[in-house]
């Protein structure tokens, strides 16, 4: 990919959640407005920024759209198992020796 952001590599996009994509792609609609905003005013530098954006927005509707026809795997997002606070723990603690001497009597 000579032209466009290193981030926004299809093997990066791969690894993305739904989430995630849906907000690099308002992030760079929002920068495609700036960029036509400062062209407009003519205080634009880069002019190939534009085309850059362009298509990080085109492959971002591409790998959206591959998704949900299955074509492109969503990742699977590994989750641990919550630890309990030390907080929940001390109450937990503290519960089971009252509940063993209410059986006891």
């Amino acid at each position: 990919m000579a032209i466009g952001t290193k981030q926004l590599a299809p093997s990066e996009l791969d690894t993305f959640e739904d989430q995630r994509l849906v907000e690099e792609l308002r992030k760079a609609k929002e920068e495609l407005f700036n960029l036509r905003f400062q062209s407009a005013t003519g205080q634009l530098e880069s002019h190939g920024r534009i085309r850059a954006v362009k298509r990080d927005i085109a492959r971002l509707y591409t790998v959206i759209r591959e998704r949900e026809l299955g074509i492109r795997a969503t990742p699977v997002v590994e989750t641990k198992p919550a630890k309990a606070s030390k907080a929940k723990a001390k109450k937990t603690e503290d519960a089971a020796p009252a509940a063993a001497e209410g059986e006891a009597e």
